[in-house]
């Protein structure tokens, strides 16, 4: 039978794995491509909505070939601006970079 220590003990253990477990998912790899992405398409910018803002599309590489992904509306963040995500070329091939927000 467990002693109140060892109880003790296993809880602690525990509740300090937990961050551990929650750090690791906010880990990006990085992710080089050789081939340069396609030029951006040009989308229709719908009209504005209170509350929101527009992220413009972006191609993304997916299965050993590029994919545009469309545009969408994400909730906006008070005092922050969005940097939408890119492609920067690097040493060694094209990098990307996801969408931040941005502290004005």
């Amino acid at each position: 039978m467990l002693t109140r220590r060892s109880l003790l003990s296993l809880l602690a253990t525990a509740v300090a794995a937990v961050p551990l477990g929650l750090a690791a998912t906010d880990e990006v790899e990085a992710q080089v491509v050789m081939m340069a992405p396609p030029p951006l398409r040009r989308e229709p910018r719908p009209a504005a909505r209170r509350g929101w803002v527009w992220v413009p599309g972006y191609w993304t590489w997916s299965r050993g070939r590029w994919v545009w992904e469309p545009g969408r509306w994400v909730r906006a963040r008070p005092g922050f601006r969005y940097a939408g995500p890119s492609w920067v070329r690097r040493r060694g091939g094209w990098v990307y970079v996801p969408g931040r927000w941005v502290r004005i």
